[in-house]
């Protein structure tokens, strides 16, 4: 069944709102890349983050790679330090199967459509050292602010595995 972005949208809120965790959020233009979301980012001290979703040379495994937006990151560079094998970008197919959503809205909060818990998780070890970070809602048309703390709290929740790794 197909989803609206509104929908999708409220889906993150209810789920976090449902395990009181605290957020703020505000919407923009449709934003599907960095370089344009740069343009309606606000000045709130969060680290904005670049997610990637991949999957292993057989198709049987799913990674979501989280990491600072103004970090560049080779595939190369990322299968060398995930030992998983040869990796390869999703499809659209894939990416709607695991996370519910479509290229451009790709964040963390496509975990919560992932009921059997099988995409992992890898972030940037250097998030650990910012306070919030901010991500799409699964909807491009809007951005989430979240300290480190309640998205930690997210995370357990969600339950899917997740680490926090050096990516370059």
């Amino acid at each position: 069944m197909e989803t609206t972005p509104d929908e999708r949208r409220q889906r993150v809120f209810d789920f976090l709102d449902a395990h009181g965790i605290r957020y703020t959020w505000y919407e923009h233009p449709e934003a599907p890349t960095i370089d344009i979301a740069r343009q309606y980012w606000h000045d709130d001290g969060s680290k904005h983050c670049k997610n990637l979703f991949f999957r292993n040379h057989k198709g049987d495994r799913h990674y979501l790679v989280s990491f600072d937006c103004e970090r560049n990151l080779a595939i190369h560079d990322l299968e060398h330090r995930l030992r998983q094998g040869k990796l390869s970008f999703a499809s659209e197919q894939r990416m709607e199967r695991w996370l519910g959503l479509r290229p451009g809205s790709v964040s963390p909060f496509g975990l919560i459509n992932d009921a059997e818990t099988h995409v992992h998780l890898f972030l940037d070890r250097n998030l650990e050292r910012c306070d919030a970070y901010s991500f799409h809602p699964n909807d491009n048309r809007a951005t989430v602010v979240i300290t480190r703390e309640e998205f930690m709290r997210y995370l357990a929740a969600v339950g899917n595995s997740f680490e926090f790794i050096d990516l370059y």
